[in-house]
């Protein structure tokens, strides 16, 4: 199996709101209000880029603070 090295590893709205301590229906919140860009898969289900998950559970912890 042949796997590209720069594959974007995609979270689950789950898998997100565990990280940031919220319910997975703010993390969809979030997305609609343009904090998070989507992708959708092809069931429809939302995925979030880690990359982009880090970027901003960065900044939301410092303004937490």
């Amino acid at each position: 199996m042949n796997r590209l090295p720069d594959a974007e590893v995609l979270l689950t709205p789950r898998e997100v709101a565990d990280l940031f301590g919220v319910d997975p229906k703010t993390v969809t919140r979030w997305a609609k209000a343009g904090k998070l860009t989507s992708i959708r898969t092809l069931g429809g289900h939302r995925r979030y880029r880690k990359s982009e998950v880090d970027d901003l559970r960065a900044n939301y912890f410092k303004a937490q603070n």
